[in-house]
């Protein structure tokens, strides 16, 4: 994504409904404190907690490729291909320079029925459109076979509802390139570019059969007519239609036309060979672990091999490389799902982007000041999981130089006449995530307090002196946010305080026409990643009650609502599990619960997530970046591990996202070998004899070890009745088992 896009867009695309106009205290009156002292609620109306896409974008997309895959290729919303996207951002998220819709000739109208994958680890893509007399069905996929190379499919399936019928298939291609209709001596329709008949542009054929008379249509683009054929209810009329990858003849190619299923059975074949996990094992039943494995498998189809290391890629299109937040979840579920190596490498490419002052530069220039912190974040997060710190010793110089350059802006700052630099933070950068241009912000602060927090207790427990400054300087930073915050809170007209993530003196807080005034909620991203896994606040601070309070308040859809560049009447989806990971952390499980449950339902029937889009029932706004968003994919992956494992701090929080049906499910919940600051842990939950439910837990031995390890005392309607192998005391609704004994059994009934 270019330095343009996250700056220059905005304006043309914030849309919505009048902003709430907030008051703006100087000193804390005594409604400020009484609104302090509100209790958050803890229990949101109740929704249901079914997973059935009812919040589905309108407009999406999906990959077919395999992992690690160069050739991106992409499925749309109506089964069509599309290929070469325009690498600009604001010429629109539809901008391909090809693409290739499937339909059938005659008077009647598509309509698209449904869409569906093969199975969550299968992405054989179906697409199913119904006509009043027959139903058109699309399988979209990819194949690799050893003598043939990368190919793309689409098989089309067409199925009579009453008798037999005749058809004709229609295959548009909206594309710039000069085509032509050929046939070779096989008979075979192909669609060849004029330089070439030996290497088409794709070829066709009717399945069991050669293709007979083609027709080719010069018309916006071109319409390809397949020949004829007859379709019944038992038996289907099929034509395959193929588009090599890496410049292919027909003959290399042709071979698989007649027989189409026995490609798409060779596909299913090796996919079902696939693994979604390395050297760790996870087990979630319905719907949940589906979620688990098409995420997994997003994230590595989006992987791709640059300078010789495998890069952690957000998407196929918009965000198609290197992004340092992005990259901080990616790199964790990828430990997570247990792509060790993988893992190793995706941090070394993002060091290698430091530059001589010190400064980590990816996708993002300029004052994307945070960037150098999250980096920081990530390497100490890494070795943690790995229980491995030699890459952090061996990038202490890298380390102290980013330190350094945080320094340095930071005194910039002080020495100019900013709101950021009178109260001593990080110099005026770019808050992203709904606030664009170079403004004082508070984004960049909280994210570099939470890199320099992880970073000096690593060096403190490590015995590294020579990263000292770290603790000094985040002792200092946190001093004067901590000052500025008091005089920066807002009263919101619910009447809690919060604190916006630009300064109430910026122009854009003051604008007259509140339609293009930020919402409270705009950049409360990088507060919620300083909350958790940032930890640089108690729960207590008020900045974190009021963050709180502030994401329930804008609560729609069961998610957070227009937090992103969307502004108006539109949801940032993978937001949502920001605000549920806080909530899972503040312990309010039905918080929690639903927002992650409206995380899911606002992804596709195919498993993934387009950035942003319009609420269900907006008249405003538009479908905004890349689709699959593998940052939604990771946050995925990232919160079903923390519904079992949590770590907070130095304390080892168990089930904590388990309840309702969870704790009810007859079938087991469980990982083996996941990663830990405190070392690799097994947790086991099942259903037991009598409705109890019993949990093992094992944990190996490391040199960070827990003060605390918790479970909750009740489970749905259950409560614990013994703990077998340790001791344990109950405090409030937590049991506490003794941290220094690493195998134990817990039953709840």
């Amino acid at each position: 994504m270019s330095e343009v896009t996250r700056r220059e867009f905005v304006a043309g695309l914030l849309a919505s409904t009048a902003v709430p106009i907030a008051t703006f205290p100087s000193e804390k009156s005594a409604s400020t404190a009484k609104a302090e002292e509100r209790e958050l609620d803890p229990s949101p109306a109740k929704v249901s907690e079914e997973v059935d896409f009812r919040y589905a974008p309108r407009l999406s997309q999906a990959t077919i490729c395999f992992p690690d895959d160069p050739k991106k290729s992409l499925v749309g919303q109506a089964g069509d291909l599309r290929y070469g996207f325009g690498n600009e951002l604001l010429v629109g998220m539809e901008d391909f320079s090809t693409v290739l819709t499937f339909s059938l000739a005659g008077m009647q109208d598509d309509r698209i029925v449904r869409q569906w994958l093969e199975a969550p680890d299968v992405p054989i893509v179906h697409t199913l459109i119904d006509r009043p007399a027959a139903t058109l069905e699309l399988l979209a996929f990819a194949t690799r076979r050893e003598k043939e190379g990368r190919v793309d499919n689409v098989l089309m399936r067409i199925r009579s509802k009453n008798g037999k019928v005749a058809a004709i298939p229609k295959i548009h291609l909206r594309t710039c390139e000069r085509l032509k209709l050929v046939k070779n001596g096989t008979g075979l329709a192909i669609i060849s570019k004029e330089a070439s008949t030996d290497q088409p542009y794709l070829i066709a054929g009717k399945a069991g059969a050669g293709p007979g008379p083609a027709a080719l249509w010069e018309e916006a683009g071109y319409t390809l007519f397949l020949a004829h054929g007859e379709a019944s209810t038992e038996e289907p009329l099929e034509y395959l239609i193929r588009l090599p990858q890496n410049g292919q003849t027909t003959e290399q190619m042709g071979s698989a036309l007649p027989k189409p299923e026995e490609l798409r059975a060779e596909v299913c074949e090796w996919w079902k060979t696939w693994k979604p996990f390395g050297n760790v094992s996870w087990n979630y039943p319905g719907r949940l672990g589906e979620f688990l494995t098409a995420c997994a498998r997003n994230i590595q189809q989006a992987r791709e091999l640059k300078d010789g290391r495998l890069v952690f890629q957000v998407g196929p299109t918009v965000y198609r490389g290197l992004w340092i937040v992005d990259g901080n979840f990616l790199l964790e579920s990828a430990r997570y799902l247990g792509y060790d190596r993988e893992a190793d490498e995706g941090l070394r490419s993002e060091w290698a982007k430091q530059l001589p002052s010190g400064q980590v530069v990816a996708a993002v220039p300029g004052e994307h000041w945070k960037d150098t912190a999250i980096a920081m974040f990530t390497l100490v997060r890494q070795c943690e999981l790995k229980q491995d710190w030699s890459f952090f010793r061996d990038l202490e110089p890298n380390v102290r130089k980013a330190v350094e350059f945080l320094i340095g802006i930071r005194d910039r700052a002080k020495a100019g006449s900013s709101t950021n630099g009178k109260y001593g933070l990080l110099a005026p950068g770019f808050a992203d995530g709904g606030i664009d241009g170079v403004r004082s912000e508070f984004t960049n602060t909280v994210w570099t307090l939470a890199g320099l927090k992880a970073v000096s207790e690593a060096a403190e427990r490590l015995g590294m002196e020579s990263l000292r400054e770290a603790r000094k300087f985040y002792d200092e930073l946190r001093a004067a946010f901590v000052a500025a915050a008091r005089r920066e809170m807002v009263k919101h007209p619910q009447g809690f305080e919060y604190l916006p993530m630009l300064s109430h003196e910026d122009a854009a807080m003051q604008d007259p026409d509140p339609w293009k005034r930020p919402r409270p909620q705009s950049a409360q991203w990088a507060l919620s990643h300083a909350i958790f896994p940032g930890r640089v606040f108690d729960l207590s601070d008020p900045v974190v009650r009021g963050h709180i309070a502030l994401l329930q308040s804008c609560t729609r859809e069961e998610i957070p609502a227009e937090t992103g560049w969307l502004w108006h009447e539109s949801v940032w989806n993978y937001n949502a599990s920001f605000a549920a990971h806080i909530y899972l952390w503040a312990g309010q499980k039905d918080w929690a619960q639903r927002t992650f449950t409206g995380f899911l339902n606002h992804a596709s029937p195919l498993y993934c997530w387009r950035e942003e889009q319009p609420l269900q029932t907006a008249l405003v706004g538009q479908d905004w970046g890349d689709m699959p968003h593998n940052w939604a994919s990771a946050e995925c992956v990232r919160y079903l591990r923390h519904m079992l494992v949590l770590e907070d701090g130095l304390r080892l929080r168990l089930l904590e996202g388990v309840d309702g049906n969870e704790s009810k499910s007859a079938s087991a919940y469980f990982l083996e070998h996941t990663p830990t600051r405190f070392g690799r842990v097994n947790l086991r939950l099942e259903a037991m004899d009598g409705g109890t439910r019993g949990a093992t837990f094992a944990r190996e031995p490391s040199q960070i070890v827990p003060t605390s390890v918790e479970i909750p005392e009740t489970l749905g309607s259950l409560r614990i009745a013994r703990i077998e192998g340790a001791g344990h005391s109950t405090h409030g609704a937590q049991v506490l088992v003794d941290p220094a004994i690493h195998r134990w059994t817990a039953v709840w009934k």
